[in-house]
């Protein structure tokens, strides 16, 4: 199977980032890098939702596009959103306009407004598995596509209210927020903080 491979630096990296630019950058400074602040947590919760049964790279190209359009993934004011804030994201071009999806981030955030400040974070990186306990994955079918704790971590959201987030979502989340390492073992990317 595939093991970590030279970038266009001549670096080890892992096979899925060097398709694009854009995943050597996001695979280098963001992914699986620890993540905190329950906005920022939103963002990356939302952005996994938007992401399902799609390429992420079709996300990160529109981040910033979701970004303006979400006001910056700030709980308190996507809360507020109207139902002609609604409208507005179904015919914005530079996000993806999907109902469901877009009525699932603002119902968490509704919810999420009412949460303690912290609890997001809280929640969510108590599911952060023993790394000392975790096999250093070498090649990518070392890595799964869910976990006990993605598991685990989709029915503690879903039972507080919190909607599309399935456990394949969940380990998604936990791979992009760094609550687990899975950058391959000879990837220049791995244990960076």
């Amino acid at each position: 199977m595939t093991g970590a491979v030279p970038g266009p630096d001549g670096r080890l990296r892992c096979p899925w980032a060097l398709s694009t630019e854009d995943y050597v950058t996001y695979h280098d400074e963001e992914w699986g890098r620890p993540l905190h602040g329950d906005d920022a947590l939103f963002e990356r919760l939302s952005l996994e939702a938007f992401q399902s049964g799609l390429s992420w790279l079709t996300i990160l190209r529109r981040r910033e596009g979701f970004r303006t359009a979400f006001d910056g993934f700030k709980i308190a004011s996507v809360a507020t959103f109207t139902d002609a804030d609604k409208e507005r994201l179904l015919a914005d071009a530079g996000i993806i306009r999907n109902r469901a999806k877009i009525d699932a981030t603002l119902a968490n955030a509704r919810l999420l407004a009412d949460w303690p400040a912290g609890e997001l974070d809280t929640l969510i990186w108590s599911y952060a598995p023993d790394a000392a306990k975790r096999p250093v994955p070498r090649t990518i079918a070392d890595i799964p596509a869910v976990s006990d704790e993605s598991t685990a971590l989709s029915k503690a959201l879903k039972k507080r209210g919190l909607r599309f987030i399935g456990p394949t979502t969940a380990y998604a989340l936990m791979q992009a927020c760094g609550l687990v390492d899975d950058h391959l073992s000879d990837c220049v990317a791995r244990g960076k903080p």
